[in-house]
C-alpha cells in the first residue's frame, strides 16, 4: 500500500456501481487506487444502504463489490481521538457562525484532518465551512 493521500466519500465509493460511472471519478479510482481509505462513517453509510435493500439482484450485486472493497484492503479510517477533538472545535465555531453540517459530515470531514487526507466528494459544499479541510471533487 502507498502513502495515503485521500479519502472517499460514499459518493465516490459508489460510482462504479452506476451504469454509466463518471470517467473523472473512474480516473481517479483508477490512479490513486494505493492512496486512497475511507471513514469508518462512509463504511457504515454504505452498508446500511446495502443492509435495507430488498433482496435480489441489486442488492447481490452490491454486496459483491462491497465484499471486493473490503478483500481489496481498503484501509477504513476510524473516527478517534484527534478526529473528535478536531470535530468538536469545528462544531463549535460553526455553530457560533449560524451553521450547523450534518454530524456525518462532521466525522468524515475530521478522520480526513486528522489523517491529513484530501477529502473526495462530489458534495464539496457540505464541507466547504470546515476550516483547513482540503476537498476534492473528482466528477468531471
Amino acid at each position: 500500500m502507498g502513502k495515503l493521500s485521500y479519502l472517499l466519500d460514499s459518493n465516490i465509493l459508489s460510482e462504479p456501481l452506476k451504469p454509466m460511472p463518471n470517467p473523472g471519478v473512474m480516473d481517479g479510482l483508477l490512479s490513486h487506487n494505493e492512496q486512497c481509505a475511507t471513514a469508518a462513517v462512509v463504511w457504515h453509510e454504505l452498508r446500511y444502504g446495502y443492509e435495507r435493500l430488498p433482496d435480489g439482484r441489486k442488492k447481490q450485486i452490491i454486496g459483491n463489490y462491497l465484499e471486493r472493497l473490503a478483500s481489496a484492503a481498503l484501509p477504513i479510517l476510524p473516527y478517534e481521538q484527534n478526529a473528535a477533538a478536531w470535530h468538536a472545535n469545528e462544531r463549535a465555531r460553526l455553530a457560533n457562525l449560524g451553521l450547523t453540517p450534518s454530524f456525518a459530515d462532521g466525522q468524515i470531514a475530521a478522520i480526513a484532518q486528522a489523517n491529513n487526507l484530501i477529502l473526495v466528494s462530489r458534495n464539496t459544499a457540505d464541507y466547504s465551512g470546515f476550516k483547513g479541510l482540503k476537498v476534492e471533487n473528482w466528477f468531471s
